[in-house]
């Protein structure tokens, strides 16, 4: 804890100091008294993905994503309250348009635009005079909206947090000024509303989600520079639930009982304090996120980056659930926090969840969707299982199994990982933070347009490759991210190896010229860690590896969901210890495949196999239909009686049956 605390005060010290910096000139940045961000969005659609991140974009335009109006109409359909209707007017239908409008954007799909814009104009156009915007409550008689009465739970500030993302991003893609104006007029509402119906009013999900209002009226202060806005933070901070001292208090290490703290408001509230650093740039708002991030890991956390949330939070056997919700929230809190800071940590962190887990938790045509998953997973079944919460089929694959805000909130997770691979420099330059095969167009130096591709077939493979493909010689930097995993990087520009002196964030400031060409090596080296009863974790650059297990899909009906799912069972044994003999890199085969699939994400495109050492537990059996209790390396355990076997490990995010916190066995066999 000292050593995060030091070092935060040192990011304080470097933030501080950049509030005296220049601020980028040609996109939307902190205004002063905000402090100068060392990273700044770029308008929606200016990063193009390719290879698999673009075929996931098109597998949710063909999947729920691009249809959930008609395989969800009852919900999102044309009788929602956000399109004017007697339907659902609270978080779900701005869930599905806060993740619609970022793909259709990124994709350029008319289509998708034009379902998209029917929320967003009905928002606009149906703004009530005093700067409400939403849903109006519903006689319950005549089923007609109530206008100018008094506010109900229909006007939760809850689901505007959501539609104000959305709108937002529409901003970003369109510059359609009507949001700002909209915007303008809501905030001063909630400025003249907020003091007798604050955030709590309704429902605890506004006040513990606050930063997300937060975030939007700072952005909107730095294109306004409306004074009232800072104001209005002030308000909102203040009724926001104090996450600063619930992540640093040791309430989230608290075990006896576990705290009552709900797993997707932790994902999403994390990162308030960082949000609110911007107007107070002080130390303990950015040593809160990390320290919460280090308490989340030592008692609910899993190898593969998340935490024990079935609902509340729920302790680390691997066995717990993890919410769909927690892990998009997650990530974008993570794209949140990484522009104000600058700090690599939230970017690896990001990749961790995109990489290893949001893959594995929706199928591959982007049709059905697991609401909970589990790092140790071997079974898949409307079947009980000890989760703080297991109705509604919490762990199968469909669409309307599991509480529905999932199928409403999971799309935003890969288009706005798109949108954060790069981003403008407060120097007028290009940063690449996270990394994935793409096309960027930015304004740098004095506001000139330029080109750069990244062509890389990570995570699967160390190398990614920037290729300058503007036609005039620029002058301007490019930063580039070194992951914490990374020790020795090679960086080359034009062939020519580049000196590297330990920076986490290496800029190449030079003129660029035509077809100039940096490569960026990461060696991947692997790395173990220990985890619940001292299972042991394997990973190896920013992906994780688990067992391969072979999978058999059922379909199946029944009459508790109007949808048919899919309940997944193994085919092959999962009960294996890693031998504690052979946990070492020099005893583990890594074999990458020459061809990549476009879709690598299941067990027949896998495209990373490990060869590890192991041996059955035979003792080690199934119960409440999960993994029994993982079993302890002592000394019973040296003597199986099973032969040691090789093992294939493939990444995490290609699996669906798995165990990726391995028993540890053979201390002392004889």
């Amino acid at each position: 804890m000292k050593s995060i605390l030091i070092t935060l005060l040192f990011l304080n010290t470097l933030l501080t100091t950049l509030n005296a910096q220049p601020r980028n000139t040609h996109y939307i940045t902190n205004q002063s008294p905000l402090y100068a961000q060392p990273y700044t969005a770029l308008p929606l659609g200016n990063i193009q993905p390719k290879g698999w991140l673009r075929k996931m974009l098109e597998t949710q335009r063909d999947g729920l994503t691009g249809n959930l109006d008609s395989v969800y109409a009852l919900v999102c359909g044309k009788n929602n309250g956000w399109l004017g209707g007697t339907g659902d007017s609270w978080e779900r239908g701005p869930y599905w348009i806060d993740g619609l409008v970022p793909l259709a954007y990124i994709l350029n799909d008319a289509k998708l635009k034009a379902k998209a814009q029917e929320w967003i104009e009905w928002s606009i156009k149906n703004q009530r005079p005093d700067g409400y915007f939403g849903p109006y409550p519903f006689d319950a008689k005549t089923m007609k909206p109530i206008k100018g009465t008094q506010q109900t739970m229909s006007e939760d500030w809850w689901p505007k947090m959501v539609m104000l993302k959305a709108l937002q991003q529409y901003y970003m893609a369109t510059q359609d000024k009507r949001v700002v104006t909209l915007m303008d007029k809501y905030f001063r509402y909630q400025l003249k509303m907020l003091p007798t119906v604050p955030l709590g009013k309704y429902t605890f999900w506004a006040e513990q989600r606050g930063g997300d209002n937060l975030q939007i009226v700072y952005w909107l202060y730095n294109i306004t520079k409306e004074k009232y806005l800072l104001d209005l933070a002030e308000i909102i901070h203040k009724q926001s639930f104090n996450w600063t001292t619930i992540l640093t208090n040791n309430t989230v290490r608290k075990m006896n009982p576990y705290p009552d703290l709900h797993c997707v408001n932790v994902a999403q509230g994390i990162k308030e304090p960082l949000i609110y650093y911007q107007q107070h740039p002080e130390a303990q708002y950015s040593y809160a996120v990390k320290e919460g991030l280090s308490a989340l890991k030592d008692v609910h956390g899993f190898v593969n980056g998340m935490y024990g949330g079935d609902e509340q939070l729920h302790g680390n056997d691997p066995t717990q659930g993890s919410e769909l919700c927690s892990a998009v929230e997650l990530m974008y809190s993570f794209e949140s926090v990484l522009p104000i800071t600058g700090d690599v940590y939230y970017a690896d962190y990001l990749e961790k969840i995109a990489f290893n887990v949001l893959p594995t938790q929706h199928d591959d045509k982007y049709t059905k969707k697991q609401y909970f998953q589990q790092v140790n997973q071997i079974e898949i079944t409307d079947k009980g299982r000890n989760f703080a919460d297991d109705r509604e089929a919490r762990l199968v694959f469909g669409t309307t199994t599991g509480y529905p805000c999932c199928v409403s909130n999971m799309h935003q997770g890969y288009p706005k990982f798109v949108q954060n691979l790069w981003y403008a420099t407060a120097d007028n330059g290009l940063a690449a933070l996270v990394y994935s095969a793409s096309i960027v167009k930015a304004k740098v130096a004095s506001g000139i347009e330029v080109t750069f591709a990244e062509e890389t077939n990570y995570p699967f493979s160390d190398q990614i490759k920037f290729i300058y493909q503007t036609n005039s010689k620029i002058q301007f930097p490019l930063h580039l991210r070194i992951p914490e995993w990374c020790t020795k990087p090679i960086i080359k520009v034009n062939g020519k190896e580049q000196t590297y002196n330990g920076e986490k964030i290496v800029i190449l400031n030079r003129q660029w010229s035509e077809n100039d060409e940096v490569t960026l090596q990461l060696p991947m080296e692997f790395r173990y860690s220990y985890w619940y009863e001292k299972s042991v974790g394997i990973e190896r650059g920013p992906l994780v590896y688990a067992l391969k297990i072979g999978e058999k899909w059922s379909e199946v009906k029944t009459n508790d969901y109007p949808d048919t799912f899919y309940e997944v069972t193994n085919t092959t044994p999962w009960n294996y210890g890693i031998s504690k003999k052979y946990i070492s890199a020099d005893s583990m085969e890594v074999k990458v495949n020459e061809t990549i699939s476009d879709y690598p994400w299941n067990l027949e495109n896998a495209p990373i196999t490990v060869t590890a050492k192991g041996r059955i537990i035979p003792f080690w059996e199934k119960t409440m239909n999960s993994t029994g209790k993982i079993p302890f390396p002592s000394y019973p355990y040296n003597n199986l009686g099973t032969p040691l076997e090789t093992l294939t490990l493939i990444p995490y995010g290609c699996t669906t049956l798995r165990i990726a916190q391995f028993p540890v066995v053979d201390a002392h066999q004889r």
